[in-house]
């Protein structure tokens, strides 16, 4: 199974950017779409807070239609965030290998069992608490991780599918558990979505 990530190269060019604590939080205003809600735990069990997620159907309508159903099935709860860059970005959405309690080793390589999605750039850019989609080299590979930023990255403008934004909950985003730069932000113990919900 191929790896689901962003690349090396623009997590290690991420290492000069602003620290996430040290970044204005995101404009909160709700937009039209449906909200992805998530619980955050911490990898003990302990609630760590809620962040809540404004997808865009209209930008990037089959991938928010990927997050719903997963999200509708309950996939996602007890999802980790596996990858977790300090001034760049949180990744998490690995619902094959990436389940809180069991066998994390290949945690960002899996998906889900529907197939992967025809990529749906736009003019979006990513900024603090934008939402993208991680895939691999091809651009029509994303599947089921996705990732919320700290910070802008203008490197993923354009490369990346946007689905939304974040727009409550930039504390609990910041207050997630970091992972190793050494390993490209592998998190030993891992917070995690405690439970994920579709609010339209």
């Amino acid at each position: 199974m191929r790896k689901l990530l962003l690349s090396v190269a623009l997590a290690a060019g991420a290492a000069g950017m602003t620290a996430a604590q040290d970044v204005a939080a995101p404009p909160s205003e709700d937009g039209p779409g449906p909200n992805m809600v998530i619980e955050v735990a911490d990898a003990s069990g302990a609630a760590k807070g809620t962040i809540v997620l404004d997808l865009n159907p209209e930008k990037a309508p089959g991938h928010v239609a990927r997050l719903t159903e997963l999200a509708r099935a309950g996939a996602y709860d007890g999802v980790v965030f596996h990858r977790v860059i300090e001034g760049f970005m949180a990744q998490t959405g690995d619902v094959q290998f990436g389940k809180q309690g069991g066998d994390l080793s290949r945690a960002g390589m899996g998906g889900s069992e529907q197939p992967d999605l025809k990529a749906e750039f736009s003019d979006q850019n990513f900024l603090p608490g934008t939402v993208g989609m991680a895939r691999s080299q091809s651009p029509d590979s994303a599947n089921s991780q996705f990732f919320v930023n700290f910070a802008a990255t203008p490197s993923l403008d354009g490369q990346y599918t946007v689905v939304g934004r974040l727009i409550e909950g930039w504390d609990v985003l910041n207050a997630i558990k970091k992972g190793d730069p050494r390993f490209n932000g592998k998190v030993d113990e891992p917070d995690y979505m405690a439970k994920v919900t579709i609010v339209e």
